[in-house]
């Protein structure tokens, strides 16, 4: 495994970036810090999804975190150093657009989550297409303990748990384990730590066995209509499958189940 490495300014590796095969793993790289999502490490993340959002060889990314916790939100200690609504407003914007970059990169982006994910921690599990996280895991989105309600959080929780449970979630800034998070909705997969990275792979490996094209245009359908009416969500999930029908991809699919065979895709 090849490993490239993202540096800010001569200062250690905010992230990290490893590739096998057709899947890159980012790592945020902050451990004595929680991997707390300070601008820098935000402008880290950005500078790396744009670069493998563009990678035609990468098929799969993974976003995990050094040390003990998963990601424990925005860097509190950042944040009340710079008191002014208008660094806020830049924060806040800068994370909006990193997160976005999570849905609409063309490959499917999976959550390692093998410790805490908290406030935007837990946004970005939300965030990111699927997730599989460590029995031992915790999730919870506690800004309202110290006064802040996740508000941004909030965006990416409420389109991924049940309605009142996600507001329980931020109202009372309680934690729950990583079994309750897939219950609810926002995780994938509980295994046992030492099972996290073999369930990952074998999650990754059965993605790409699916033609990229046809993942690319799924993944961008499933967002947009989700915003939409049920009326105007059909019609462009039609345009979308008409196109994927037209594709090489779908045509050689659809012509080896009729052949009763394998369909021919190549690498």
């Amino acid at each position: 495994m090849s490993a490239v490495v993202s540096q800010i300014q001569g200062e250690p590796a905010l992230v990290e970036v490893r590739r096998q095969g057709g899947v890159a793993t980012l790592v945020m790289n902050r451990g004595a810090q929680f991997n707390a999502l300070s601008s820098a490490m935000i402008a880290a993340l950005q500078t790396q999804l744009d670069a493998l959002a563009a990678d035609q060889d990468i098929r799969v990314v993974v976003l995990a975190g050094a040390g003990r916790a998963f990601c424990a939100g925005h860097d509190l200690r950042e944040m009340r150093a710079s008191p002014s609504e208008a660094f806020y407003q830049r924060l806040f914007a800068q994370c909006t657009k990193m997160m976005r970059t999570l849905q609409a990169m063309p490959q499917p982006v999976i959550a390692r989550v093998h410790g805490l994910a908290t406030a935007a921690g837990c946004q970005l599990v939300a965030t990111c297409d699927l997730a599989v996280a460590a029995d031992t895991a915790q999730f919870a989105v506690s800004g309202v303990n110290l006064g802040l309600f996740c508000s941004t959080p909030s965006v990416a929780l409420g389109r991924n748990v049940n309605r009142k449970q996600a507001f329980e979630m931020l109202v009372t800034g309680e934690f729950i384990s990583a079994t309750e998070a897939r219950d609810r909705g926002l995780v994938n997969r509980v295994v046992a730590p030492d099972r996290l990275d073999d369930e990952i792979a074998n999650l990754a490996a059965q993605i790409m066995t699916k033609p990229a094209v046809a993942l690319a245009m799924g993944k961008s359908l499933f967002y947009r209509q989700l915003e939409m009416g049920t009326d105007a969500a059909y019609q462009l999930a039609g345009q979308t499958m008409a196109c994927n029908m037209m594709d090489e991809a779908a045509l050689e699919g659809v012509q080896a189940f009729i052949e009763k065979r394998k369909p021919s895709w190549g690498a």
